[in-house]
C-alpha cells in the first residue's frame, strides 16, 4: 500500500526541492509563505505564488519550515451581468424583465457606454440632471444605471397608472410634453421610439411557452407611420 507524505512531512523535509504550501519561520521572527522551494547551495529560493514569482535569501536566515495551514483564497465571484441586473432591478421596481430588455435595446443598443448627441449617459441614457434625482453616481456604470432607469420608469408607470405606451413617451420626450398633448407628443421620434419598444418587448413574450410568460403582451399595437393604438 501506498504511503502519501502529509504536508507537514513535505514542509520539514531536507529534500533540495519542496512543491508544497509551507511557512518558512526565519531568524528575525519574520515569516514567509510559498509555494515550495529550492536549495541551490547556501541560498534558498521560496516560490511565492504558481505563477513564477519567487524570493532568494541565505540558507542560515531560515529557522524552519512549517505546514501552510491557512485557508486558500477563494475564488472571486464572478463580475454580474446585464441580465443580472435586469433581474435585480426586476426584483426591486416589480417591471417586468422583457420590458426593461426593450427599453434598454431602444434607447443604447445594449452599450453601457453610449453617450447620445444630447448627453445621455449608459444602458438606459440617463440625462446627468435625471441620473443626479435617483441617486446615479455614475451613469455608465450597467448596474447603477439600470436600477436608476428601472426606478424612474417605475416613477412614470405610477404617474400614468400604468399606462405603458404614456410612460415611454414620458421617458423619451419628457412628463411635460405628455401632459401637453394629453398623450403622446406628436413626435416622430417620440412615436418610432414608443412603437419600437412595444413590437419588441410583443415579441419577446410571443415566442416564450405559457410557463415562462410572467405577464400578458401590452395590449397595443404599432401602425405604419409609428404611432401606437389600443
Amino acid at each position: 500500500m501506498a504511503i502519501t507524505a502529509s504536508a507537514a512531512d513535505l514542509c520539514s523535509s531536507t529534500a533540495a526541492v519542496v512543491s508544497a504550501r509551507c511557512v518558512a519561520r526565519l531568524t528575525n521572527g519574520f515569516a514567509i509563505r510559498h509555494q515550495g522551494r529550492e536549495v541551490r547551495g547556501d541560498t534558498v529560493r521560496l516560490s511565492l505564488s504558481e505563477t513564477g514569482g519567487y524570493v532568494e535569501l541565505p540558507a542560515s536566515q531560515i529557522a524552519a519550515y512549517e505546514s501552510d495551514d491557512t485557508p486558500a483564497a477563494a475564488a472571486p465571484a464572478p463580475p454580474l451581468t446585464v441580465d443580472d441586473h435586469i433581474t435585480r432591478a426586476t426584483d426591486s421596481t416589480g417591471i417586468d424583465s422583457d420590458f426593461l430588455r426593450s427599453v434598454i435595446r431602444a434607447e443604447s443598443g445594449g452599450n453601457a457606454k453610449a453617450r447620445s448627441p444630447k448627453g445621455a449617459l449608459g444602458l438606459m441614457q440617463l440625462m446627468p440632471g435625471t441620473a443626479a434625482q435617483l441617486g446615479v453616481k455614475d451613469a455608465y456604470d450597467a448596474g447603477e444605471n439600470i436600477q436608476g432607469g428601472s426606478q424612474y420608469l417605475r416613477e412614470l408607470l405610477v404617474r400614468y397608472n400604468g399606462d405603458a405606451v404614456k410612460a415611454l413617451a414620458a421617458y423619451n420626450a419628457g412628463p411635460g410634453r405628455v401632459k401637453q398633448y394629453k398623450g403622446v407628443p406628436p413626435y416622430r421620434e417620440t412615436r418610432r421610439y414608443v412603437s419600437r419598444i412595444i413590437k419588441d418587448y410583443n415579441r419577446r413574450k410571443s415566442v416564450k411557452s405559457p410557463q415562462q410568460k410572467k405577464s400578458r403582451t401590452l395590449a397595443v399595437t404599432a401602425t405604419p407611420d409609428g404611432s401606437v393604438a389600443r
